[in-house]
């Protein structure tokens, strides 16, 4: 396949090219493949009826921090009745055990420092199933609270700067909604909120805000119910309210996308959180149709859309069956980027689709085909804009020829004239599988490593959190590949003006040094980007810190002889900086 050059616009510095020298990788053997699996386990070169994921265990024990004011209300509002795909996969041998020190930045010892670092570092907070919070439903509040700020605090220790959080698994809602009902995996029963009563959706931005964390919301478009559900449906559920508009699929409930009431249905859930919620981006993953079940004879099943296609053709429409569905989910992506935009700007959009475009496409890549089983034309999505950010869950090790990260990688940014961040997903739970389905912290390092080879603005989205918090060679090794905080890269095509360069003083109290800052504009600071300088040997060395912009006085640690400060908007524009002297 002929690829096109895609050179993206020096935006930032190469900081990360430097800190990340491409690392060589041993090929351990070609293995069959491996799907997407935000929910549970899905095969990618034909996926099967989805297995029941298995029940996540109890969240690990974490330094503890502050006990939660739970937002209590004793009268709450009257309740509203209102992942990714599950495969099989063959095993793949582990790679050997590594070290995992990066080389240093050379910058570091220089006069000046260096500019920012950038890259987006995240992971995915799954709800569906309880995979990563709550861990079981009918926690109490408090308890529920307390999972979120050790989800939060560990994001913080190991330097992640957003959470992709998912908020409507199957139709409902883990948050305040009057369009659907609150979900299962929160109490056990759909439809019942927490009690005592909270918003856990104002809940997680509040906290992550106060840590400098981003909170994306996670939607999924269309599933009505999980297979392994098995929750009374409550009255106020799209199936009990519209049954037209939602089909059964093996033991699965969907909402038909060719019904146009599903769609502005989904949209209107959408828009509902952009304009109610600070959050800072919306994001969906990749169950558009659904993955195809088969029947007892071996026989894929179609989608039993028959009823919104013959409205269509008596319409006049004229695509074929498949084009019309692509079509469908064509036009709610478009309307989802376009929606958040007119309402909020600077709210970013994220899509995660499957990994592989389309078979065929790129020489030596086999796989399922999304384009003609799921009708997902991710590509166009990307070619016209219709995002922010890129998330293709590129869920396979690097030594799998036919699934290859990296080729892949390379397939997914030939097709983004736009330049819009392209920020794969990892599969780093598959550390916490047995046998020889475990893979290393060291493949995850290394699939790391490769995306800070192809820009000067990486990112990446570890699915899942739970992989972050339980596994420690994991924690270690993440350590050392993210030693500084990290910006996340400015998105300009949405905004591309500077904050005001900051008021910034230094103050002696008692002997101590404190940073006193201020905004140089009216615009908000999402983010101070601090660096300080301090002897360490025979060197002065640049250290680099973010804070959140709500945070306006600093103690400066006393070995520190000099620093410089900058102000970050919440697209991440970067403001010109404030050089000081500590002079004690």
């Amino acid at each position: 396949m002929q690829r096109r050059s895609n050179p993206r616009p020096a935006r930032h510095s190469h900081w990360s090219k430097i800190i990340s020298a491409a690392l060589a990788v041993t090929v351990t053997g070609l293995c069959a493949s491996l799907a997407s699996a935000h929910d549970a386990p899905a095969s990618n070169s034909a996926p099967s009826t989805p297995s029941t994921p298995s029940t996540p265990p109890a969240a690990p024990a974490s330094t503890p921090s502050p006990s939660p004011a739970a937002p209590v209300q004793t009268t709450p509002p009257a309740p509203v009745d209102s992942s990714f795909p599950d495969a099989s996969t063959q095993v793949v041998a582990a790679a050997p055990a590594r070290d995992f020190t990066l080389p240093v930045d050379p910058r570091r010892y220089l006069a000046d420092p260096p500019p920012a670092p950038r890259e987006f570092r995240a992971a995915w907070v799954a709800t569906v199933v309880n995979i990563d919070w709550p861990t079981k439903p009918g926690l109490s509040t408090y308890e529920q609270q307390r999972e979120i700020l050790d989800i939060l605090d560990r994001a913080k220790s190991l330097r992640l700067n957003a959470l992709v959080v998912q908020i409507r698994t199957t139709a409902d809602a883990l948050y305040a909604s009057k369009l659907e009902p609150w979900s299962q995996y929160i109490t056990g029963t759909q439809g019942q909120a927490p009690f005592p009563y909270y918003d856990p959706l104002a809940f997680w931005i509040e906290h992550a805000h106060k840590r400098g964390i981003e909170i994306h919301a996670w939607f999924n478009p269309y599933r009505a119910k999980h297979a392994t559900s098995k929750v009374e449906l409550t009255s106020s559920h799209l199936r009990k309210r519209r049954p037209d508009l939602v089909k059964e699929y093996g033991d699965w409930l969907w909402l038909d996308p060719g019904e146009p009431d599903a769609a502005k249905h989904s949209l209107a859930v959408f828009m509902d959180v952009v304009e109610r919620y600070n959050v800072d981006g919306i994001h969906i993953d990749d169950y558009f149709y659904p993955y195809p079940i088969k029947d007892e004879a071996g026989n894929e099943v179609d989608f039993p859309d028959g009823p919104s296609w013959e409205r269509y053709q008596k319409s006049g429409g004229k695509l074929s069956r498949n084009d019309w569905r692509r079509d469908n989910i064509n036009r709610l992506v478009k309307d989802i980027y376009q929606g958040t935009k007119k309402r909020k700007p600077h709210v970013k959009f994220g899509i995660s689709p499957f990994g592989i475009g389309r078979a065929g496409l790129v020489p030596g890549i086999t796989g399922f085909d999304q384009y003609e089983k799921l009708y997902a034309d991710a590509a166009l999505w990307l070619r016209e804009g219709w995002c922010d950010y890129f998330t293709p869950q590129l869920y396979w090790p690097i030594a799998q020829k036919a699934q290859s990260f990296p080729v892949l990688l390379d397939y997914w940014r030939s097709e983004n004239p736009r330049n819009r961040y392209i920020w794969p997903g990892l599969y780093t739970s598959r550390i916490l599988e047995a046998g020889a389905r475990k893979l290393p912290a060291g493949e995850f390092v290394d699939q790391i490593q490769i995306t800070r080879t192809r820009d000067d603005t990486p990112g990446h989205v570890h699915f899942s959190m739970k992989a972050l918090q339980q596994d420690q060679d994991l924690q270690a090794a993440l350590e050392k590949t993210y030693p500084h905080d990290a910006l996340i890269p400015a998105m300009t095509w949405l905004d591309p003006k500077a904050p005001g360069t900051p008021k910034a003083s230094i103050r002696m109290i008692d002997g101590r040094a404190e940073l006193e800052l201020a905004p140089g504009s009216r615009e908000p600071v999402r983010t101070w980007a601090l660096w300080t300088r301090a002897p360490e040997g025979e060197q002065m060395l640049w250290s680099f810190q973010t804070f959140p912009g709500t945070e306006t006085l600093m103690p400066i640690p006393a070995d520190v002889t000099e620093l410089q400060i900058s102000a970050v908007d919440r697209n991440g524009n970067e403001s010109g900086p404030v050089r000081l002297k500590v002079q004690r």
